[in-house]
């Protein structure tokens, strides 16, 4: 089913959406268990930027081979895609700090994609330090909301489309990212679930 991608102005209540769904999760995957953080993340994670009304989230835990988490998400039902591989120009497409395992919302639960990374590897890293970036840039998150929106005026039924400029765009801004990152001495923040 292709679904229309519509890029809403940012909407207050996806924070307490993250919250609601992040708690959810600690509770099924309970403390420990080789789950270290859940993050909000995404564009639903920056105040003042427009984003598909698709809560993003980042399980982040110490090894993607440990069964616990996995056991347990799967008790209620989640289905774990593993060997997903994220993207980006600069790193070999098989390179292990982009591995990472991928779930969805169940059914009838509100919209959202779960990425589950490894803390320390490069995919783990990348949507905090983007997040704040964002956050701290105003500018930035303007030039990225308009690409975004227009994106979705040109494929409105593609996501294929929408991503194939959106992706690298985002590996650009990383770039700005990670030296916003090295002049704030930026930190993973601790803030999370």
């Amino acid at each position: 089913m292709k679904r229309q991608i519509v890029i809403t102005p940012y909407q207050e209540r996806w924070k307490t959406e993250f919250i609601e769904i992040g708690k959810k999760l600690r509770s099924i995957v309970g403390d420990g268990n080789g789950v270290l953080r859940i993050d909000h993340i995404g564009s639903t994670a920056v105040p003042n930027l427009g984003a598909k009304d698709i809560i993003d989230v980042q399980i982040t835990v110490n090894k993607l081979e440990d069964t616990t988490f996995q056991e347990r998400l799967e008790r209620e039902n989640y289905v774990i895609k593993r060997d997903y591989l994220d993207n980006f120009v600069g790193l070999p497409d098989d390179s292990p700090e982009l591995k990472k395992f991928f779930m969805r919302e169940l059914e009838g639960q509100r919209r959202m994609h779960m990425h589950i990374r490894e803390m320390g590897r490069f995919n783990q890293r990348f949507p905090l330090l983007f997040r704040d970036y964002l956050q701290a840039s105003a500018p930035t998150r303007l030039a990225y909301h308009k690409v975004k929106v227009r994106l979705a005026e040109l494929f409105p039924e593609s996501i294929d489309g929408y991503l194939s400029i959106k992706d690298p765009l985002m590996d650009l801004i990383y770039e700005a990212a990670t030296h916003w990152g090295a002049h704030t001495q930026w930190q993973m923040d601790e803030d999370y679930l």
